[in-house]
């Protein structure tokens, strides 16, 4: 049987209150140091910068998947982009590339295929600290994640605990695209 994992490094900034910037307005994901440079050059009020560096194991096939399909229509199999799927995850976010490494929150939400044409995943998910300093906050996220790009950015809607009121980008990189075979 065939698993297939992928591990994402996820950057994110948590910006506490921003102002708008229309003139620096950018719509392309990005390396995110380029992101956290053009955030830098906003002008705005004082802000607090988080910035979060994790790895993100989205496991679909094998012994313990941590995303499942919930929901499909009667035409998804004939679709290239899988369109109109629905899965629900719960998956683990570690400190390091390993699964095995030290655990520092889980991403808990959904993701369905919403491109005709391109792969493009509609995902709306929580991520839930449980590393010593963030433990109980979360960060909520919402946004479309074009999977076959190097780069792909989310939009952080809000928090809790530590990171309340939370706005900014969670910026995402694939890591592994190829199936693991056990």
């Amino acid at each position: 049987m065939a698993m297939v994992a992928v591990a994402v490094a996820v950057a994110v900034a948590a910006l506490a209150w921003v102002a708008m910037a229309m003139p620096l307005a950018c719509a392309m994901a990005d390396d995110p140091k380029k992101v956290d440079n053009w955030f830098n050059r906003l002008s705005h009020a004082e802000r607090k910068t988080t910035c979060l560096h994790f790895f993100f194991h989205d496991t679909i096939s094998g012994k313990s998947p941590t995303a499942v399909r919930v929901a499909e229509a009667t035409i998804t199999k004939k679709s290239p982009t899988l369109f109109r799927v629905v899965n629900m995850m719960d998956d683990p976010l570690t400190e390091g590339l390993e699964p095995e490494s030290p655990l520092v929150g889980r991403a808990q939400g959904l993701y369905g295929s919403a491109g005709l044409e391109s792969l493009g995943l509609l995902m709306n998910m929580n991520l839930v600290f449980t590393s010593p300093k963030y433990n109980g906050s979360t960060l909520s996220t919402l946004g479309r994640n074009p999977a076959y790009e190097t780069y792909r950015e989310m939009l952080i809607v809000g928090g809790t605990g530590f990171l309340r009121l939370a706005s900014g980008i969670a910026t995402g990189k694939d890591i592994i695209s190829q199936p693991q075979h056990l």
